[in-house]
């Protein structure tokens, strides 16, 4: 199923602009050597002394992952390397950042994923994908959502409503909405009985059943009890709840 070019285009921009979110969040100390630009209503990318180092030509740049930087000319994607060169073409009508030395990209209105010389790894078959992680990626056909390794095998069924990448050795997945988690193999170590779920953190996951929010281990107990308003990630030991 195609997506039509405005959807694409407010698809592509989001993922710039989370990546941007994540640019700024950073220190001074730790900013990449290169950073989006805009000249105009040109971007290319400066270091940081703002001196610019890839000229303004593109109509969007991203932040570098992996070495390589996702930029939009001429109404389509590609990647450049860190001096510049266009080592894949903008001709992508969506691309992702890379992940594990891959990164998913759509043409003529399907996904796929290529590695960093633009070879075709996993078929353009697919409505859209998730960044791979574990050396697994969610993709999705017909809104019905699975599992790809690297070589294109579809090793956990598109059976799902929606599937999230994998955490801490566990997915969140989704089926006549209800959430739950599976693992590699595709057992559902958690059954799919929640109302909402949220990532692993530190072992633990927020869930939410019957207005009230708790938290569950990777064996799918109820490690605190479901009885709060609002729950927020586990991190350096604490959560945030109401």
């Amino acid at each position: 199923m195609k997506i039509n070019l405005l959807l694409v285009f407010l698809i592509a921009v989001s993922l710039c602009l989370f990546d941007f979110q994540n640019l700024f969040a950073q220190s001074d100390t730790s900013l990449p050597d290169l950073i989006p630009y805009r000249k105009g209503d040109k971007w290319g990318y400066c270091n940081q002394k703002k001196e610019i180092f890839i000229p303004c030509k593109y109509e969007w740049t991203c932040i570098y992952s992996e070495g390589l930087a996702r930029v939009r000319l001429n109404g389509n994607w590609g990647y450049v390397d860190k001096e510049g060169k266009e080592v894949i073409p903008c001709k992508y009508e969506l691309s992702g950042d890379f992940s594990e030395g891959i990164a998913v990209v759509q043409l003529n209105g399907r996904g796929g994923y290529i590695d960093k010389e633009g070879n075709e790894i996993v078929p353009f078959k697919y409505d859209w994908g998730r960044n791979f992680v574990d050396s697994l990626a969610a993709v999705t056909i017909i809104h019905k959502w699975g599992f790809v390794d690297k070589k294109g095998n579809e090793v956990i069924p598109l059976i799902y409503d929606n599937a999230d990448i994998f955490n801490e050795g566990l997915a969140r997945v989704e089926l006549n909405g209800k959430d739950g988690y599976i693992d590699k193999e595709g057992k559902e170590v958690i059954p799919l009985k929640y109302d909402e779920a949220e990532d692993f953190s530190e072992g633990l996951a927020v869930v939410r059943l019957n207005k009230k929010f708790g938290y569950v281990n990777k064996e799918g107990k109820e490690i605190i009890p479901l009885k709060y308003d609002e729950a927020e990630d586990f991190s350096e030991g604490l959560a945030e709840v109401k």
